[in-house]
């Protein structure tokens, strides 16, 4: 009965562990190929999976994306310019089967496969083309490795150059034409500051000519309309005056003497003018007889009244 007993434990025991064996755990990120007896059997998932305990064994193939660095080595470009360069690859496995089974190392196989690809397109352009085509060189490496790595069940996603190291002199000789190019903008940029302050300058000048010359107008202008409203409202006075005089003279019922010395008055006015010769109106003969018979008529009023006859004699001067 204990010999039963301890073999019946024993049983119990290898059964336990053989049922653990038969369970299998795959994660998220992983995928799992089976041998059996050293013979590919099949793909297992994420997640719990069943397996023949002993005669099975599970191979687990990372499937997330890995970084590849790519050691920096010395390339001669097509101008005969030594420059040291690494890169950086990005790739991922689309196939656990033929990463497993149709390359012994992708990672190692891919990284050389940069290297030397790297070289080739390198060596087929100039220094300044490599310093500024980044991008392309990126490019065309990727499209060569993607080609290459796709039979091994590996996708190539991006290459990116992390370092171009020219030798030392061509760093200073790049130096000194980049501070010359430098010095040239700025000087560039300083005539072009002095000739735009320049064109500003003359510009304001131009229009405080032009705002000082219409400025001038216009006082002319307000000048000769203050003369033309003075000379009409003086002309307007003196029509006014002499409506007035007139109507004075006719409501008054001036006699004919009245009338001859108001024009004598304004004869005296024409007389001290500037003018240098005073013209008479034609009607001036008529007006002076009547001057003269008026004063007749008072001279022979005062000699009737003292007695005396009448003067018939001209008037002498």
């Amino acid at each position: 009965m204990p010999g039963t007993l301890i073999f019946t434990v024993v049983i119990v025991f290898f059964a336990f562990i053989m049922a653990m064996m038969s369970f299998k755990v795959i994660r998220p990120f992983e995928k799992g190929l089976v041998e059996r007896l050293g013979k590919y059997q099949r793909t297992l998932n994420s997640g719990l999976n069943i397996i023949m305990p002993v005669i099975d064994t599970v191979i687990k193939v990372d499937m997330r994306e890995v970084v590849l660095d790519v050691p920096s080595q010395m390339v001669i470009t097509k101008d005969n310019v030594g420059v040291e360069v690494d890169a950086i690859i990005y790739a991922q496995v689309t196939d656990p089967f033929k990463s497993r089974y149709e390359i012994g190392n992708y990672i190692r196989a891919a990284t050389k496969l940069a290297q030397t690809n790297l070289r080739n397109i390198i060596g087929e352009i100039e220094l300044d083309q490599t310093l500024t085509s980044r991008d392309v060189i990126n490019g065309q490496l990727r499209d060569v490795l993607d080609t290459a790595t796709d039979k091994w069940g590996v996708r190539v996603n991006r290459v990116e150059l992390q370092r171009i190291d020219p030798p030392m002199d061509i760093n200073q000789a790049m130096s000194q034409q980049m501070k010359a190019e430098r010095m040239k903008r700025a000087n560039i940029l300083e005539a072009e500051g002095v000739k735009q302050a320049a064109i500003l300058k003359a510009e304001g000048a131009k229009q405080s000519q032009i705002l000082s010359a219409e400025g001038e107008a216009e006082a002319i202008k307000r000048v000769a309309e203050a003369d033309k409203f003075k000379e009409i409202t003086v002309a307007e006075g003196q029509a006014k005056a002499i409506v007035n005089v007139f109507t004075a003279i006719h409501d008054g019922k001036a006699t004919e003497d009245v009338v001859t010395i108001k024009y004598l008055e304004a004869l005296g006015q024409i007389a001290d003018g500037q003018a240098t010769k005073v013209f008479l109106p034609i009607e001036a003969s008529g007006i002076l007889g009547a001057l003269g018979a008026a004063v007749e008529s008072i001279a022979g009023g005062k000699d009737k009244g003292k007695g005396h006859a009448p003067a018939t004699g001209q008037i002498s001067g």
